[in-house]
């Protein structure tokens, strides 16, 4: 005697068949597609999370309003060199990052005691930033896996200096900028 499945069976047994096209079609991806093959779990990481925010804006546009501010300069970029409004050289765009440095600079003397225009300083350090995302991308460098390794690198100092001095019998915040910088320093031939 066969059995006659009801409306909610029959809704979780398509919902069970579709779950399982899918889980299909991520196998023979990773099988038999190139790109899928030679992907990392670090190289999928910054992909992943751009995916993520594009969902989450839905996108027509083509540049989504969430990404975070890197990611988005990174994607505005390519979509104007996607038009032919792209520098033609790497020199040129270098000469950018120099002009922007140059305009921060002016504005913001680093050895002057003024107080700063905050609005100001950050237009003029963003010019500066979006430059050298810009020259990155010229040159095919992730600037947000590069930063990212350089806030590692940063971190591995910094836990260095805290666990050596601490074995010295020195604590943070009581010693001197110059005795933090030998630790520094010796952190850095590591």
């Amino acid at each position: 005697m066969k059995k006659i499945l009801s409306q909610p069976d029959l809704n979780r047994e398509s919902k069970l068949k579709a779950f399982d096209r899918l889980l299909t079609i991520m196998d023979e991806l990773r099988e038999n597609c190139p790109w899928d093959k030679k992907q990392t779990l670090e190289s999928l990481r910054h992909l992943t999370i751009e995916e993520t925010y594009e969902l989450s804006d839905a996108i027509l546009e083509g540049v989504p309003k969430s990404l975070p501010a890197l990611v988005k300069a990174i994607r505005i970029q390519d979509k104007a060199r996607g038009v032919g409004f792209d520098w033609e050289k790497k020199e040129q765009v270098w000469e950018k990052v120099e002009e922007e440095m140059q305009e921060f600079k002016k504005e913001f003397n680093a050895e002057s005691n003024e107080a700063i225009n905050k609005e100001k300083a950050l237009a003029e350090f963003g010019d500066l930033l979006f430059s050298l995302v810009n020259y990155a991308r010229f040159i095919n460098i992730d600037p947000e896996e590069a930063l990212e390794r350089t806030n590692k690198k940063f971190i591995k100092r910094f836990q260095y200096l805290e666990t050596e001095s601490a074995k010295d019998g020195k604590k943070m915040g009581e010693m001197t900028l110059t005795e933090m910088d030998a630790y520094w320093e010796r952190a850095k031939k590591l």
